[in-house]
């Protein structure tokens, strides 16, 4: 994929997932509105989180880590890549059914593993019950997460990046029926979370069929592509759980405070729109085509992709993270504070924003690193450096939390991915060419940092002088509108002056 494709490609998952995370913001916004940070709100949000936690797990880590640069060379090389595909969604669809089944049984024992300061009081049994109905979400939204990888591999990332629409209409949908109707707001959504993700399914199976690969469940085969699948997908798997433990580290931390879960849950909405557009629209396109030019030999060229990933996601990615460190408390009172969400809500909710914000760089350089290892089909390295990151966050999220409380969690977040980064940037010196920095990106980075530092000072004078509209009522949207169209403008203004981020670069790739 030639260097303006691969970042045409970027902007079409950037644009459906920039949708996916607006609406996300609604339907956000609108649980805050119905039920704050109540023991409803926390319950959902947990049950909710159960199943998209195994799904990282199964699919979208360890699974399809290893399954996409598989199948990218056997498309490459005409090596049957379609029955590579079925096998392994037929054999993803067994272990994910007989592991749904048992996760039912042991239900209260998961929501423990997730929060145990729920243990005692109304928040567990709520979020057994919702976990329940949520629950097979994993099925449905894993194979989905498969046939994206088959679509992205094959240079179709339309259907895959709009099938996490799907799911924010439908919950936004649900709770406005529920309002209209006199259901409970909690057990609406819970039961909108399989629908959900039955609809995602079927948009992406319907993708991936008429680009020729129509896989359906057959009785799986233990093939010795799969074997070998399965070898490079264990480590993968052992570093998504190591992952997986940081995000149970933080909401057990964040269980024995009331109302923290939620809180948390709010400021992870904020900071994950500009993860979200940047650094998974950076891992969906820059794996597959990693993957191909290094299965090709094409070390100048993977190097070329790496760099303008890592230019383009950070030209995106820093602006954002001083928006939420400079106005954090403005974003969250305009956006979330109405009905059951409180001041006391979004003074919470504002620090851990500010907290997110300082490690959203690094969440989103984890995504451009990592390709570099899993396109060699090496995936016991990263595994290795989330132990070490896993330690960070321990330490940082459990020893601080007597002291500073729920921030905690968020600290160590932030600092855990920090140190990822680290990791893996000194671990791929190994490749050589193919990880090194060209001088266009050494020549542009400081001006994109600079941009974006002297955009922060506009937004934190512009926000003195907006207080009296973002005080409150109607006028509040329009001055934080205008606050936010003077950050963006400035940025980009000073970027292409101080020459981080040319116009003429932007313009091409729109065209294309």
């Amino acid at each position: 994929m030639k260097p303006i494709r691969l970042m045409a490609a970027f902007f079409t998952v950037g644009v459906w997932t920039m949708a996916s995370r607006l609406l996300g913001f609604a339907r956000d916004i609108m649980i805050a509105a119905y039920l704050g940070s109540g023991p409803v709100a926390e319950a959902f949000l947990i049950a909710f989180s159960l199943p998209n936690m195994f799904r990282r797990f199964f699919a979208e880590g360890a699974f399809n880590m290893a399954f996409v640069p598989l199948f990218s060379k056997k498309l490459e090389t005409d090596q049957n890549p379609k029955g590579f595909a079925q096998d392994a969604f037929s054999g993803l669809a067994t272990v994910l059914i007989a592991f749904s089944l048992i996760a039912q049984a042991a239900m209260p024992w998961l929501v423990l593993a997730m929060a145990s300061g729920f243990r005692g009081d109304e928040r567990f049994d709520l979020a057994v019950v919702f976990g329940r109905i949520a629950f097979p979400y994993i099925l449905f939204i894993s194979l989905a997460a498969l046939l994206s990888g088959v679509l992205n591999a094959t240079g179709r990332f339309a259907a895959a990046a709009a099938a996490p629409v799907l799911l924010n209409v439908l919950f936004v949908s649900a709770m406005v029926l529920a309002n209209a109707l006199g259901w409970p707001v909690g057990l609406t959504l819970a039961w909108t979370v399989p629908i959900a993700g039955i609809a995602q399914l079927a948009l992406v199976w319907t993708a991936a069929a008429r680009a020729g690969y129509r896989l359906v469940p057959t009785r799986p085969r233990l093939t010795p592509e799969l074997k070998r699948l399965a070898r490079i997908a264990a480590p993968a798997a052992l570093a998504g759980g190591v992952v997986q433990v940081n995000l149970l580290i933080g909401r057990q931390v964040a269980s024995f405070f009331e109302g923290a879960v939620a809180w948390l849950n709010y400021a992870d909405r904020l900071y994950q729109l500009p993860l979200g557009v940047v650094g998974i629209a950076i891992g969906v396109v820059l794996l597959p085509d990693l993957s191909r030019r290094l299965g090709a030999g094409d070390t100048a060229g993977g190097r070329d992709a790496f760099n303008r990933a890592a230019e383009i996601s950070l030209a995106l990615t820093i602006p954002a993270a001083v928006a939420l460190v400079a106005i954090p408390l403005t974003l969250i009172g305009v956006l979330f504070q109405r009905g059951a969400f409180g001041a006391d809500d979004t003074a919470a909710t504002a620090l851990a924003v500010a907290v997110y914000g300082l490690g959203l760089p690094a969440f989103v350089l984890q995504k451009v690193l990592q390709p570099l290892y899993f396109a060699r089909e090496n995936t016991r390295t990263p595994f290795y450096y989330a132990l070490g990151s896993m330690v960070v966050n321990a330490v940082v999220a459990i020893g601080l939390a007597p002291f500073v409380g729920y921030i905690a969690a968020a600290l160590g977040t932030t600092l855990a991915g920090w140190s990822m980064v680290l990791q893996l940037w000194l671990g791929s010196r190994r490749y050589g060419e193919a990880a090194m920095l060209d001088d266009r990106f050494k020549r542009r980075i400081w001006r994109i940092i600079v941009a974006a530092l002297l955009m922060g000072v506009v937004l934190w004078f512009g926000n003195l002088l907006l207080s009296p509209m973002l005080g409150g009522g109607s006028w509040r949207y329009l001055g934080l509108a205008i606050l936010v169209t003077a950050g963006i403008v400035s940025y980009f203004a000073l970027a292409h002056w101080l020459g981080g981020l040319p116009l003429k670069d932007i313009r091409k790739t729109l065209r294309r």
